[in-house]
């Protein structure tokens, strides 16, 4: 029997099918499903994934060949091909698209981009030659003359020189005289090894801590369940400062000690020092990093230590648990409810179930960590899906700090006068910095001011794209859209009334730093936020001199309160404690719980206690008490309470389906025809409600115009398949790629 002839393609479009493509005789046997090919699309060349193999053709018609083979042998293990499907198949995305958040290798390839001479292209160029020419025709004649040869040539070398070379070869383009052929090829890489990301030390040769009981207890289990080598899931539930990344350590020592790869995902790679420094130590060149602060040659060298067997350690953050492991033993998710783990573009998965589901499908154990666990992984493991091991107590039996809440409601009727510092907290932070102890003060938002506000009329000034007030940046001196980037310069005059009389409204970090230099200035102060941290390594840096205790004094947004091990910090600051409650979201008291029973679990992790000074305008709201107790349980029955009063998850299954169009008319009526769809359907005799539609709560987001359903059933099947069915809705009414946009258990509404 011969080679296959035929192969299906899953390219990086935004297309839900795959693509069927001849193998030419010269290709015979060199393209293996799991491979990458070079294949013609539409007018591009793209670089693809096989997933099927085939005598004959799934479909009728001429069929483009395969262009090259890149891969001689499958480049994905099957249980990764297996997981691209499941990716694809539960969030509703590109198989394509899934394969490309995979593959992190494009640095791998050169794009090029090359014209040449069509047919008329010479008669145009005589006729030019023929007559006088103005400045267009000019540069037009100096195109076709370069092109005459028939040759393919660079496009950028073509229009060097010239003006309006590239504007003017678009013209030629349209006009059908020139061709231009963009494209992508294989180049080699030469690579020297990058320098380390990870905080350096020499730690070796240092003798391994003691575990505590409860340590000692989680160590077991989960090496058992390796040795058994049968799929698990297991919630590692910890207070803060409990020592689960000794855990971890010992668990992904375990496995190499067997033969078997591990694999640990962090939510930023640069914010845990302290995890990413003990397992260079202990595993030295056996680990290998993938994260953002990576350039792309650096992470395809990191990608085929792994691919090669040569490390078989990975750390990294979301992305990486498509790590090339083979023979996995352990898959970790350190604090697992952390929202950065859910992707917020195609494919929108999220990391910690892409990890749970590699760990099922690789015979491996599925190890997930946190002080606060989300509310559905609990769920999990309290009705039996997960086991369940907790570390109640601190390592050193350190106690918990210290909480204090303020009611900055009460703090203004005894002082009569506003202040973004309570008397409470002021006085802590002095207290704390002369007894020689770090603090670190917490305000999720970041920026200056929330907004610009006219005193006479009472208008703001709005993103042009989005509907969203501009935030105001004074490192920067303007005014910014955290949704699009979009920056402009600060009005001297309300732009709707002229009136002169505007002023900043809120406070964000940029302005809580500004108030602690000013009351402190002895204090040795930085700020980090995702401003600060812009900057490859600057946040690194930040965090090593506050470890170091060059800094005393840290200011932030939530980046300070994730997963630091900060022995030095005496005081914990936050100053709007309730500044994620407003949102319209039905996460926002789960979010406020957590990030603040995190940051609160900064403090008195050394030597010295820790205490906490939590300022709000609502401290009887269940999820800012909850907080201050630090009892999770607590505050899990009460929010599980009005989860299932509401139909919400872990006790139904959502996703939000939303339409998007630059034009308010296409949006509106591509939302009625899925509103009449969902009605024919009689979704409620499946147990399945549509919320909508309505407009997002962001109704206009980068220039879209986007209106949303919320689909809610206690059936997770019924739900997958009324979003299939949507789609080949859409699909049949020839709606534009990428109007509609899905999202399976969505972590934001907004």
């Amino acid at each position: 029997m011969g080679a296959p002839a035929y192969c299906d393609v899953a390219v990086p479009v935004p297309l839900p099918d795959t693509f069927t493509y001849r193998i030419p005789p010269a290709l015979a046997g060199q393209v293996a499903v799991g491979g990458r090919v070079l294949v013609p699309f539409r007018q591009r060349k793209l670089v693809g994934v096989v997933t099927a193999l085939a005598a004959e053709p799934r479909v009728g018609g001429p069929l483009k060949d395969v262009l090259e083979a890149l891969d001689a042998e499958p480049l994905l293990p099957a249980p990764l091909q297996e997981l691209a499907r499941w990716v694809a198949d539960y969030y509703a995305a590109p198989l394509g698209e899934v394969y490309r958040a995979m593959l992190p290798l494009h640095s791998e390839f050169a794009r090029r981009e090359r014209a040449r001479l069509r047919a008329g292209g010479a008669e145009r160029l005589a006729t030019l030659e023929a007559r006088e020419r103005n400045e267009a025709e000019q540069a037009d004649c100096e195109l076709l003359r370069r092109l005459q040869d028939g040759k393919p040539r660079n496009v950028a070398r073509l229009v060097r020189g010239l003006a309006s070379g590239r504007h003017r070869l678009g013209c030629l383009r349209r006009q059908g005289l020139v061709e231009v052929v963009r494209d992508v090829r294989p180049k080699q890489l030469q690579v020297k090894p990058s320098a380390p990301l990870l905080f350096e030390g020499d730690w070796s040769s240092a003798a391994l801590p003691v575990l505590t009981v409860e340590q000692e207890r989680a160590v077991v289990e989960i090496e058992g369940l390796v040795v058994a080598g049968q799929f698990a899931t297991v919630l590692l539930q910890g207070v803060t400062g409990s020592g689960k990344t000794e855990v971890y350590s010992r668990a992904i020592q375990s496995c190499l000690e067997r033969g078997r790869a591990a694999l640990l995902l962090v939510p930023e790679i640069a914010l845990t020092p302290a995890v990413a420094e003990l397992f260079a130590s202990r595993f030295g060149d056996r680990v290998a990093v993938l994260h953002s602060g990576l350039g792309p040659r650096e992470r395809s060298v990191e990608w085929w230590r792994l691919r090669r067997g040569e490390a078989r350690v990975a750390v990294g953050t979301r992305s990486a648990v498509f790590a090339p492991l083979e023979n996995l033993g352990v898959v970790i998710v350190d604090e697992e409810q952390d929202a950065s783990y859910k992707q917020a573009e195609t494919p929108r998965y999220h990391g910690r179930d892409a990890a749970v589901v590699r760990a099922k499908l690789e015979g491996a154990v599925a190890v997930l960590g946190s002080a606060t666990p989300a509310l559905e992984t609990s769920f999990h493991a309290r009705s039996g899906r997960y086991q369940r091991l907790e570390l109640a107590t601190r390592v050193g039996e350190r106690p918990l700090a210290e909480v204090r809440v303020v009611d900055m409601r009460a703090e203004f009727e005894e002082t009569k006068r506003p202040a973004l510092f309570s008397r409470a907290l002021a006085d802590g932070i002095e207290r704390a910095l002369a007894d020689g102890g770090q603090v670190l003060v917490l305000l999720n938002r970041r920026g200056y001011a929330n907004f610009l506000l006219c005193r006479k009329c009472g208008a703001t000034v709005q993103c042009a794209n989005c509907s969203i007030s501009l935030t105001f940046h004074r490192g920067r001196n303007r005014l910014l859209c955290h949704y699009c980037g979009l920056a402009r310069n600060l009005p001297q005059a309300c732009e709707k009334c002229a009136s002169p009389h505007i002023y900043f409204v809120g406070e964000g970090a940029e302005k809580v730093e500004e108030a602690l230099r000013s009351a402190f200035p002895g204090a040795r102060l930085a700020r980090l936020d995702r401003d600060t941290a812009a900057a490859r390594r600057r946040a690194e840096q930040i965090l090593r001199q506050f470890v170091r205790g060059q800094l005393n004094l840290l200011v932030g947004t939530q980046m300070i309160a994730k997963g630091h091990d900060f022995q030095g910090v005496t005081l914990v600051g936050v100053v709007s404690a309730d500044v994620m409650l407003g949102l319209p979201d039905f996460r926002a008291a789960e979010r406020t719980f957590q990030l603040l029973t995190q940051v609160a679990g900064r403090a008195g992790r050394g030597a010295l206690p820790g205490r906490v000074v939590v300022q709000t305008y609502y401290p009887d709201h269940y999820a800012i008490r909850f907080a201050a107790a630090q009892d999770y349980d607590g505050f899990y029955e009460q929010e599980l309470r009005f989860r299932r009063l509401l139909h919400y998850p872990p006790l139904t299954a959502l996703a939000n389906l939303v339409v998007r169009d630059r034009n308010l008319s296409a949006a509106l009526r591509a939302s009625r025809l899925l509103q009449e769809f969902f009605q024919r359907q009689r979704p409620e005799a499946s147990g399945l409600r549509v919320l909508g539609p309505a407009p997002a709560p962001i109704a206009r987001l980068k220039r879209d115009y986007r209106f949303q359903f919320l689909l809610k059933s206690p059936d997770r099947r019924a739900l997958q398949e009324a979003l299939r069915a949507a789609l080949a809705h859409a699909r049949a009414k020839e709606f534009p790629a990428g109007m509609l946009l899905v999202d399976v258990d969505p972590l934001s509404l907004l």
